[in-house]
């Protein structure tokens, strides 16, 4: 028994002594790791450095590192965006608003506000361009000696204030101007294609009826000429139509409610003293050109 006991502590003494030593070599081999480790870092950190202090020294390559290390982190951002989004961003244009024909109808007086949204109601269009058209008609008629009125009046008969409108003869734009035959005054607009501009078509097309009124001698004919049927007896009511709207438009400018559907109908006194006064005389079947000839020449 004694010879078994001296074994079994031997056995217990000796696998005592494995432990502990595999705990001292896994020990030596952990400091050692991490000697290594920190020894490797230290030694990237120095390579970092060293690079760092290369690339500042060389401007030229230090632009190029940004520039690619730019175009990484772009990339990245443009992987994790929306595609709409992305979309979005490309066809944003912040200045357009500076190309808008409008207005707030909150920025006109009381009268010309009342205008511009009995206009915007009757002809079916937003308030806001047409609130810019009528503090454009105030303006320059004010300039020209023409009431707002009537250069209103007559972009509502000639296009109900659609600015790409065309007559099959050729007028354009807001005031139905005859572009082909009035290029010279869009010249100074950058030209022609400045006819679907509408206030450009606006100030042109007022150039051409004050043109028309100072010939004709007053505004029923110039109203004629305008439409180019001075040489006609028969103008298609046209004249009649456009004073009948400058009639509403006045009006509902002086605060009276007029509704929106409202016809264009001038009282028969009226009526037939327009169609007496300074009627033209009737020209030859023969000497008459036809009247898509003399809309082209005269308007």
């Amino acid at each position: 028994m004694s010879v078994l006991r001296q074994l079994s502590l031997k056995a217990q003494q000796s696998c005592r002594a494995t432990v502990r030593s595999t705990g001292v070599f896994m020990q030596d081999v952990g400091h050692g790791l991490l000697e290594v480790s920190h020894n490797t870092l230290a030694l990237v950190g120095l390579i970092a450095v060293a690079l760092i202090v290369f690339v500042a020294g060389r401007s030229e390559l230090r632009h190029t590192v940004e520039m690619q290390a730019l175009g990484w982190l772009q990339a990245r951002q443009e992987a994790r965006t929306d595609p709409l989004e992305l979309m979005a961003n490309d066809l944003r244009e912040p200045e357009a608003i500076a190309r808008a024909t409008a207005s707030d109808p909150r920025d006109l007086t009381r009268q010309q506000a009342a205008v511009a949204q009995w206009l915007a109601r009757r002809y079916k269009v937003a308030p806001e361009p047409v609130s810019r058209l009528v503090t454009e008609a105030w303006r320059v008629g004010a300039r020209v000696g023409l009431d707002p009125t009537l250069i209103l009046a007559i972009m509502a008969i000639e296009s109900s204030f659609n600015p790409f409108a065309q007559s099959p003869v050729g007028a354009q734009g807001l005031m139905q101007v005859m572009t082909r035959v009035h290029d010279d005054k869009y010249e100074q607009f950058g030209g022609n294609l400045a006819a679907f501009d509408p206030v450009t078509n606006l100030r042109v097309g007022v150039q051409v009826l004050k043109e028309c009124i100072a010939r004709a001698g007053g505004v029923e004919a110039g109203l004629r000429s305008y439409v180019g049927a001075a040489n006609l007896s028969d103008d298609g009511g046209y004249a009649l139509k456009v004073l009948s709207e400058q009639n509403h438009l006045q009006a509902v400018a002086g605060g009276k409610l007029v509704a929106v559907n409202a016809p264009n109908v001038v009282p028969t006194a009226s009526r037939a003293q327009a169609e007496s006064a300074e009627a033209p005389a009737p020209a030859s079947e023969s000497s008459e050109p036809p009247a898509d000839e003399k809309l082209a020449a005269l308007r």
